[in-house]
């Protein structure tokens, strides 16, 4: 048994994955999102702070699952500025905002890039402000205060017939005073390249990277440059605020492992 959480802005979701003797677990490959790169694995190489997605059956209020399959693995979210970029090499460093270390992210081939507009990156500022609970720091009405808003991302998989994949929820439409849903406006917007980011020194970015190997940089799963106002209008939020609302795509898995 799996206990997977799921923070959102208001309260966390706490899921309780169940295994059986049949059920597949995966491990992501430390360089890649890709389900197809995953390896076999087993529950004792899941540890807590994991991310890990669940296919299986749900009980009725989705608080339990009985999973046929399970993937798990690290993939590390920033929420930083831009120190510098190599155009040439596709490295960039940039400063994470919480921890104050310098990470270096190396953009490949299928990394996904996005600018995200103004008027598009206001609008999500707002409504994530008027979400977040009174007394937090960027809530309407409360103090500003720094903090890290990054979190876990959720994959694309297709959800075959019967079963449901559990571990954040999938974007499937704007809900009525519930928050923005990114990936359907994400899925709207072009790719971009690192060159047409034209990202400068102090810029603010929110990265989605795989875990690397010792020695190697991190590489970018999601890049979103633009993003100066969400962070300004939410800068307390958290792990709370990226997970269930921002669904970054690129086969990684949401929700956080716990034993």
């Amino acid at each position: 048994t799996v206990t997977v959480s799921i923070p959102s802005l208001t309260a966390k979701k706490t899921v309780i994955v169940h295994t059986t003797k049949d059920t597949a677990v995966h491990r992501y490959a430390p360089d890649s999102a890709k389900p197809e790169d995953a390896k076999p694995s087993s529950l004792a190489e899941i540890h807590p702070g994991d991310q890990l997605r669940a296919r299986g059956n749900k009980n009725t209020d989705g608080t339990e699952i009985t999973a046929e399959e399970v993937y798990a693995g690290v993939f590390p979210q920033y929420a930083a500025t831009v120190k510098s970029v190599d155009a040439g090499s596709g490295m960039i460093s940039v400063q994470d905002l919480a921890s104050k270390k310098v990470v270096q992210v190396k953009i490949s081939g299928d990394s996904q890039l996005h600018k995200i507009p103004t008027e598009m990156a206001q609008m999500v500022a707002t409504r994530l402000k008027s979400m977040m609970p009174a007394g937090m720091p960027g809530a309407a009405g409360g103090s500003q205060g720094g903090g890290k808003p990054a979190g876990s991302a959720n994959a694309q998989t297709p959800s075959p017939a019967g079963s449901t994949w559990s571990g954040g929820g999938n974007g499937g439409g704007t809900r009525s005073g519930g928050p923005p849903d990114f990936q359907r406006m994400l899925s709207r917007m072009p790719t971009a390249t690192l060159a047409d980011l034209n990202l400068q020194k102090g810029d603010a970015v929110i990265i989605l990277a795989t875990e690397g190997t010792p020695g190697s940089p991190h590489t970018a799963i999601t890049l979103l440059s633009g993003v100066e106002p969400i962070l300004q209008a939410a800068p307390g939020a958290g792990s709370a605020m990226m997970l269930t609302p921002w669904n970054l795509g690129g086969g990684a898995p949401g929700g956080e492992a716990s034993q």
